[in-house]
């Protein structure tokens, strides 16, 4: 399990300019994973880190000989198209990496001159999917998110039964998730309003976000073998945003009595950047149910979970209108809140997930499910903001929104900060809506 080291002192400063000014998302206590090129270049994608407005091309590095001992095993799967091998390596070798390059950006270092020269500025980049995800499974660990859309649809009952019992998924679309950029047309689907004698197929109109985290699997568990809650971090790489958009006018007819599926399975965007555990071990915070709830089984409880099993990460979602665009106007913020009001923990979605035998796989994603706060303006989802469509939330240039309007671009964003660390993000998750196909 991550534990502070000397990665994480706070008065560690780069011979890279742009990761000391104290905003940045990528600070040299950072160092997130991602899968980069050069735009315009002939090139295959490759693995880099992040280091203030910089990337380090992780495969001239390994050819430049910055690496060596137990981290040039790592800083080799890193050079590959997609981050999956390096995800399968585990967390201990990845610290070997991950060390090694903190030392290696470190001001006065002697590595800066054969560094330096295997960086790429972020701005001449672009980015493919940080793995290859072969299975993606979508939690819904908001206990604030899932009353408030119980409320909507069961007044006097809003959670079911087994909500505070047991981490509810169910299995998503891997194929249809792209990287923040991801531009996807406005989806098609059965619609059925309560007065109608029959559904029609039409384009959504009630198209909605979902403010999520991802979480990257890293190394695998056999099938057959449970993954203990106590070792369950040991197989998680890092943490992205994520964008679950959501058709909700396509989603009630269709998904009794077997959930989610054309509402959900359209497009899906991740940021661009890993987060790994690691770096993010200075903002684990304590972790509970209220004293009053069903305590966790004995399979999804243990003591490490319970002193540091939440992440203090702040989140926030804005939507640039293609008027505000026209009007070089800035992004508006719509909602914010926090990871630490989630009900079930990463180490538990994994717990969970693999009780029964099942086998992730490094670069799988699980979803958090929307993280939505305990208050109405901490709401992550349109659909929760707008009280199911009924208020629509008003923007500073005069436009309102109920749902989600062709042209629409949705910024996520996350970071931690805290008194006496550093402070790190996971730059920004961005999709825009195009207007359906037709006829």
């Amino acid at each position: 399990m991550p534990l502070l080291n000397e990665t994480h002192d706070p008065s560690l400063k780069s011979w890279v300019n742009s990761a000391n000014d104290g905003q940045t998302d990528f600070p040299i206590q950072n160092l997130p994973f991602g899968v980069f090129r050069r735009k315009g270049r002939d090139e295959s994608f490759r693995g880099g880190v992040a280091i203030g407005d910089q990337i380090v091309d992780i495969a001239a590095a390994v050819k430049a000989g910055v690496f060596s001992g137990d981290a040039l095993a790592p800083a080799q799967a890193a050079t590959e198209s997609t981050l999956n091998h390096l995800m399968s390596l585990g967390p201990q070798r990845l610290s070997h990496l991950r060390k090694a390059l903190s030392k290696a950006l470190q001001t006065g270092a002697t590595q800066e001159v054969a560094l330096n020269a295997c960086l790429v500025p972020q701005a001449h980049a672009e980015y493919a999917l940080p793995a290859r995800i072969g299975d993606y499974t979508d939690f819904y660990t908001s206990v604030h998110h899932a009353t408030n859309i119980g409320k909507q649809f069961r007044p006097d009952n809003p959670l079911l039964p087994n909500y505070k019992w047991v981490p509810i998924g169910y299995h998503g679309r891997s194929s249809s998730i792209g990287v923040s950029g991801q531009a996807f047309k406005r989806p098609k689907g059965q619609i059925k309003p309560p007065d109608a004698d029959a559904p029609v197929l039409k384009p959504s109109a009630r198209l909605d976000i979902e403010l999520e985290m991802g979480v990257f699997v890293g190394r695998a568990n056999a099938l057959g073998e449970p993954v203990p809650i106590t070792e369950a971090e040991d197989h998680i790489f890092g943490l992205v945003l994520f964008n679950d958009w959501s058709a909700r006018d396509i989603q009630p007819w269709e998904y009794q009595p077997l959930g989610p599926f054309l509402a959900k399975n359209f497009a899906s965007t991740v940021s661009p950047w890993v987060v790994t555990m690691e770096a993010l071990a200075p903002f684990r915070v304590p972790f509970s149910h209220p004293a009053d709830d069903p305590q966790p089984l004995p399979y999804l409880s243990s003591a490490h979970n319970s002193a540091h099993g939440g992440l203090d990460i702040h989140l926030e979602a804005l939507i640039e209108t293609p008027k505000m665009r026209a009007a070089q106007a800035a992004p508006s913020r719509f909602t914010q809140t926090n990871y630490r009001h989630a009900y079930w923990t990463a180490a538990q979605m994994v717990a969970h997930h693999t009780v029964n035998g099942c086998n992730l796989q490094p670069g799988d994603l699980l979803g958090t499910g929307t993280l939505s706060g305990p208050t109405l303006d901490s709401a992550c989802a349109l659909i929760e903001l707008t009280t199911g469509g009924k208020n629509p939330i008003q923007l500073p240039n005069g436009e309102s929104r109920t749902w989600l309007e062709d042209g629409d671009t949705v910024i996520l964003r996350g970071w931690c900060e805290k008194p006496g660390a550093a402070r790190i993000g996971f730059g920004e998750c961005v999709g825009t809506v195009l207007p359906a196909t037709t006829p």
